[in-house]
């Protein structure tokens, strides 16, 4: 890919590399991903603005996912919680 497209993804907020305290950009696993990605989209024919808006749903899609993963490990825990309690009562009971 040529340096140019980098800088243009850059500029438009497409991707953020790290950079180091000589201005030298570094490209984490993320970003490389994040390029294949564009790469990936822009040869089907979606323009940047496109991809921006792509981008963006499934960053949100992403958050999303991870919050009802979340929320399901929490009721999970309350109903091991629950049943823990109820086994409890019923070996209360049987003795």
């Amino acid at each position: 890919m040529h340096p140019q497209t980098l800088r243009l993804y850059e500029r438009l907020g497409l991707v953020k590399p790290a950079r180091n305290r000589h201005n030298i950009r570094f490209y984490s696993d993320e970003d490389i991903e994040r390029v294949r990605q564009i790469q990936r989209l822009t040869q089907v024919g979606v323009n940047l603005a496109g991809v921006e808006m792509v981008l963006e749903l499934l960053e949100r899609m992403e958050a999303m996912r991870q919050e009802m993963h979340e929320e399901m490990q929490r009721e999970l825990e309350e109903m091991e919680e629950e049943l823990q309690g109820l086994r409890r009562q019923r070996s209360r009971a049987a003795s």
